[in-house]
């Protein structure tokens, strides 16, 4: 068993430049260079503006050098207070890389290995299955083949729980798949992570990433914290859609602290002259200086393949997910990167063959930082030039036209809803907690999480009813909340379908009066 084990741990952390045979690595010379950074530079100018995304910042490294840092357009849309190189944005999951890169850091200190099971560090881990529980080691923490749902249970950052519970509901979320086959995009178990980095430096995660990385790599404006955030002078706004508009979102806005929660998982505020550091170091085999922060052979770990998320394809080809980061098979050169999304969003890539490195940081969700990205890597790379954001674009159209004809059609003749008095109660699951159902002024309420969110019910059909955050329109993503009844007209149970996932998780039981 110990051999075959050892085989597959090998298997799975091979390095990943001898995983495909890759064509010749060109660079361009000075000359072709400047046409190409002018040429990609009134692109991402002009895309900005057709995806009406109010500010971006662009950093592009290359043999350990800025060679190109720019803002575009205003940190809030309204006002004429314009990006810089230095405006602070929320970089969201591209956190990840550096969680997975503390943890290295613990390896080689001797602290742990990759493959040891993550309960002879924390005895207190637990999943849903007990064997799962037993064959947990601590690189499948970070490598996205738990089993659960993508994503799961990640309503419980909004609704304001802890890092201590979101851990421990780990072990109540049933998988929809099994252990280790196949990709699901997860943020709960790298509080786990964080969890082995607090014990064995004796630090919080944040104080951590602080003296281990931000520090040595000189990273002076970068912060994890909600705090830092909104102290900061020289900082983006955030943004959301309504409809078709951008809309700006409040400086205190009330979910701006569900990143700061996820931590370990998508809290870094930076900007792109410290990100373009953490690039450089990315591609320099954990040396900084002449400090070696993580050994080679922990760094090959970290940028690896190992799980698949997709095979084929005329674009991407194979992808694979690392430890943080995205191993994508690409011509002519692999690429590794990772994206993030909070209000913001974020590309971070980089091609190790050619020492060159792209980081996108913008203040609106859309999918042009990653377009940009690829855009730019062709364009170094010598490839004839795609106009990847109008694809885009049309993709993003395509996919509206289409999520519109999915929408629910409210029935003509809806059955009449019992008296609301009866659906009023107290409800719970080992997931989500509690949740009250209100009803006064002829309204139901529906109250959930330790930041008390009220969800507006409005009647739908019989027993269903949709469910609305304030200031979200009707219908919240079209969500509904449906009461199970018994033959006696007795509720029995609610299921909120926006927390189901395919597994339970939004089934709420009547709690006893």
């Amino acid at each position: 068993m110990k051999k075959l084990l050892a085989s597959l741990l090998t298997a799975f952390l091979l390095p990943a430049t001898i995983l495909f045979a890759q064509d010749q690595v060109r660079k361009p010379t000075d000359i072709e260079l400047n046409t190409i950074l002018a040429d990609f530079d009134q692109y991402a100018a002009k895309a900005r503006a057709d995806w009406q995304i109010p500010g971006m910042a662009i950093g592009i490294v290359q043999e350990g050098q800025l060679i190109f840092a720019k803002g575009y357009g205003v940190k809030r849309m309204g006002e004429n207070d314009p990006v810089t190189e230095n405006t602070l944005f929320q970089i969201g999951s591209t956190t990840k890389a550096f969680t997975a890169a503390l943890v290295a850091m613990l390896v080689d200190a001797g602290k742990l290995k990759w493959e040891d099971r993550v309960i002879d560090h924390l005895p207190d881990f637990r999943m849903y299955d007990p064997w799962v529980t037993r064959e947990y080691r601590v690189w499948d923490l970070m490598s996205q083949h738990s089993g659960l749902p993508a994503y799961a249970a990640d309503g419980l950052y909004f609704l304001g729980y802890d890092r201590p519970y979101i851990r421990q509901a780990l072990r109540h979320i049933k998988p929809l798949s099994s252990f280790r086959s196949q990709y699901a995009y997860q943020n709960g178990l790298w509080l786990v992570a964080a969890n082995l980095i607090e014990k064995y430096t004796g630090k919080s995660w944040e104080e951590a990433l602080r003296e281990r990385l931000f520090t040595p790599l000189e990273m002076t404006s970068s912060s994890a914290d909600k705090q830092s955030f909104l102290r900061a002078t020289d900082v983006s706004g955030l943004h959301t859609a309504e409809g078709d508009k951008v809309m700006v979102l409040p400086r205190e806005w009330e979910f701006l602290d569900w990143s700061y929660i996820a931590g370990p998982a998508g809290a870094i505020n930076s900007n792109i002259v410290d990100m373009a550091k953490w690039l450089t170091f990315q591609m320099s085999a954990g040396k900084v200086k002449d400090r070696q922060l993580i050994s080679v052979a922990n760094d090959q770990v970290i940028h690896s393949p190992k799980t698949v998320v997709s095979l084929g394809g005329e674009v991407h080809k194979h992808v694979f997910y690392c430890l943080g980061w995205i191993y994508q098979e690409h011509s002519p050169n692999p690429i590794i990167w990772h994206n993030g999304g909070t209000a913001m969003k974020t590309m971070v890539a980089f091609v190790p063959e050619q020492k060159m490195g792209i980081v996108v940081l913008s203040n609106y969700v859309t999918t042009l930082p990653e377009l940009l990205a690829y855009r730019f890597i062709d364009q170094y790379s010598g490839k004839p030039s795609r106009d990847l954001s109008a694809e885009g674009m049309a993709e993003l159209e395509k996919m509206k036209k289409e999520a519109k004809a999915k929408v629910p059609v409210a029935p003509k003749n809806p059955l009449a809803a019992m008296p609301l008095e009866k659906y009023a109660g107290d409800y719970s699951n080992d997931i989500y907690g509690k949740i009250r159902v209100s009803a006064a002024d002829g309204k139901l309420t529906l109250t959930i999480g330790p930041k008390n969110i009220k969800m507006a019910l409005k009647h739908w059909n019989k027993d269903t009813f949709t469910a609305s955050l304030p200031g979200s329109g009707d219908n919240f993503d079209h969500s509904f909340a449906i009461f199970q009844v018994n033959p006696s007209e007795e509720v029995a149970g609610v299921t909120l379908d926006a927390l189901n996932q395919g597994n339970d998780m939004g089934v709420f039981k009547r709690r006893g009066e």
